[in-house]
This record gives structure tokens, C-alpha cells and sequence, in this order.
């Protein structure tokens, strides 16, 4: 192939705000996170993939799938909800603003849980289940299962346990699935919401965990964080890349920058086949996060855990 051609090839992809999928190397592309995957919108095979299939906690990630089994059970959104004490402590701090013994709706239980990823309006929408909390639970998995999600097991509607795992090619599904829902993609990706509750009426601000949905040079329609110690930051997103929606998945990167800081790399990789360079921290912590996560697997499964 001519250089002349190559150019020319460029020129054209970046006219269209991307390169063709056939110029691009995947080996250009370094991301910060231990797990990825990057697909268009609407499909289920990962156009770059990172350790795709690591079976790792997904943190808050979860929530995605309470919200999805809680617009698929048909629940009344604007019924009041009791803010009722967990029957269970929590496994981790699950400190929150919402009062015990006040009353909130629904809807906006899932409007924060998706938004500003609260624990407490997650176990409740799980709580509040017509069937019962284990029900919620079982359903999740159920629905995960419908999905192909087969790496997937939930224990909690929160996120707070680490036995909550799932892999980046799994999260591909399970974005692609809660983007079919117009209420899923408004709430996850609104950049803050006032929130009245009642018996005692009182009202708390409530933000968006993702920075990149109040930015003008983003344009995201879906969109949701994860934290544990043990599962790192992680990111789950839907936004414009390259000419078209993408899905992006991001599972155990260093602080609340590194998840943004490969997400532009991916959107430059798409539009230029560029991928950039990771900041030395980031990257040592990846490498260490990568050994220790492949030795848990092998102890697992010695199968499953080839880098």
C-alpha cells in the first residue's frame, strides 16, 4: 500500500470523524484500565478488547441491571417508598444522605441510584420488590442469563459486595440492553437533580458521578461509575465516537481521572487510530492490578486466566 494511499485513507476517515475499522491497530490503543471493551452501539462483538473475559467485581456497575429489573417488573414509579433500615449490614460503608424513616418515589430512587450511584436508593428499589428482596436478587441473574451475560452473578442490587462479577464483553451486553429503555439512558446521564422527600419533608441536591456527561465536548447517552477497593474505578458508557454511538467499558483503573483519561484515548483511537500514552502511576498500577487479578484466576481456574 502507498504511502500516498495511506494518507489519503486517513484524510477520508477523519472527514467522516473515523478511520476504518480495518486501519486501525488495536496494539496502538493503551488503556489504564486491567479490563476493556469498545464496541459500536447495538452489538455484541467488541471492535478492541482487553482482557475481555476476566471475570472481575464490577463495583456500582450493577445498578444498571436494578434499573433494568425494575422497569421490566412493571413497578409503579410513582408510588412512595418507605426509607426502611437494611435488613443486613452492609459489607462496606454504605453511608447516605437519605433518611431513614422518610418516604421517597420510585422514580426518584432510580434516578439516583443511575445518576449519583446511592447505595441506599439501590437496596431499597431491590427492597421494595412486590416478591421480596431475594427475588430482585434472582431476577437480576435471570436477566442476566437471558442476556448471555454467562460470566455474570450478582449477590446484592447495590454493587457494595465484590461478589458481584461480571467481564467487560458481558457489560457490553448489559449496556446495549438498558439503552433500549429512554428512562435509563435520561436518568444515568442527567447532570444533577433536587430530590424532595416526605414524612419529614425535607430535599437533598444529588450530582452525576461522571464528569464527561456536563462536558460539551461529550456527548453521552448512557452512563454509569463503579468503586470497591477491590474492584477499582470503573466505567460503563454510551457516547458519540468516531462518527457513531460506541459502548465503552472500563473495569480497575487507578483514581477518578484514569476512567476519563482512557476514554479520550478510545474516542481518539477511533477517530485517528491513535491511542495515546498512559501516565506512568496508571500504567504500574494496571500491571500490578493484571498480576495479582490473573494469579486469583488461575487459583480459580487455571483455564481462564492466560494474559
Amino acid at each position: 500500500m502507498s504511502r500516498f494511499f495511506l494518507w489519503a485513507l486517513l484524510i477520508s476517515g477523519l472527514s467522516t470523524g473515523s478511520v476504518f475499522a480495518s486501519e486501525r491497530d488495536a496494539n496502538a490503543l493503551q488503556l489504564a484500565s486491567v479490563s476493556a471493551a469498545v464496541a459500536r452501539l447495538g452489538s455484541d462483538e467488541p471492535e478492541f478488547s482487553k482482557r475481555g473475559d476476566w471475570v472481575m467485581p464490577i463495583a456500582s456497575i450493577t445498578k444498571l441491571m436494578t434499573a433494568l429489573v425494575v422497569l421490566e417488573s412493571e413497578q409503579d414509579l410513582d408510588a412512595w417508598l418507605p426509607v426502611v433500615k437494611r435488613a443486613r449490614p452492609a459489607p462496606v460503608n454504605a453511608f447516605s444522605r437519605i433518611r431513614l424513616e422518610s418516604e421517597a418515589t420510585r422514580r426518584d430512587l432510580l434516578h439516583l441510584a443511575l445518576m449519583s450511584s446511592e447505595n441506599r436508593a439501590a437496596y431499597l428499589l431491590a427492597r421494595h420488590h412486590p416478591e421480596g428482596y431475594e427475588a430482585f436478587i434472582e431476577a437480576m441473574n435471570a436477566k442476566a442469563r437471558a442476556l448471555g451475560m454467562n460470566n455474570t452473578h450478582f449477590v446484592d442490587s447495590t454493587g457494595l459486595s465484590d461478589a458481584n462479577v461480571s467481564t467487560a464483553s458481558d457489560l457490553v451486553k448489559l449496556a446495549n440492553a438498558a439503552y433500549e429503555y429512554p428512562l435509563i439512558r435520561e436518568l444515568s446521564t442527567s447532570s444533577g437533580r433536587w430530590v424532595q422527600f416526605r414524612g419529614p419533608r425535607y430535599g437533598l441536591q444529588f450530582g452525576n458521578t461522571n464528569p464527561l456527561v456536563r462536558s460539551g465536548r461529550w456527548d453521552v447517552s448512557l452512563s454509569k461509575t463503579g468503586y470497591l477497593n477491590a474492584s477499582g474505578r470503573c466505567l460503563v458508557m454510551i457516547a458519540e465516537m468516531g462518527g457513531e454511538p460506541h459502548v465503552v467499558v472500563l473495569l480497575d483503573s487507578l483514581g477518578t481521572r484514569t476512567p476519563l483519561g482512557d476514554s479520550g484515548r478510545i474516542r481518539r483511537w477511533l477517530e485517528t487510530g491513535v491511542g495515546g500514552n498512559v501516565a506512568a502511576a496508571a500504567l504500574n498500577y494496571e500491571r500490578q492490578r493484571a498480576s495479582e487479578i490473573a494469579a486469583e484466576l488461575e487459583v480459580a481456574s487455571p483455564q481462564s486466566a492466560g494474559l
